[in-house]
Formats: C-alpha cells, structure tokens, sequence
C-alpha cells in the first residue's frame, strides 16, 4: 500500500485508510480526517507549495 502524508497535520497515512480525499491542481492530497479535508479544501494554498 502507499503512504501519503496528510499536508494539513503531517500524519502519515495509507491511502487506503484515508478519511478523505481531494484533488488540487492536478496532484491529488489524502486526509487523516474529515476536519482535515475541510481545512485543506477551505484554503489549499496554505497547504501546498506553490
């Protein structure tokens, strides 16, 4: 399985276990939780590097 780190907590995660999911500028991003997800989605340039 892969792991992805969480860009909003830096958790580590499998994808298969990921409480979400979003795709952003082409490069899809996996949650820890949904509280997560909703963050990342609310402001995503916070999250990644631009």
């Amino acid at each position: 399985m892969a792991t992805q780190t969480d860009p909003v907590c830096g958790m580590q995660i499998e994808e298969a276990d990921a409480a979400g999911q979003t795709e952003h500028e082409g490069t899809t991003y996996y949650f820890c939780s949904t509280a997560c997800t909703e963050k990342f989605e609310a402001s995503p340039e916070d999250y990644t590097s631009q």
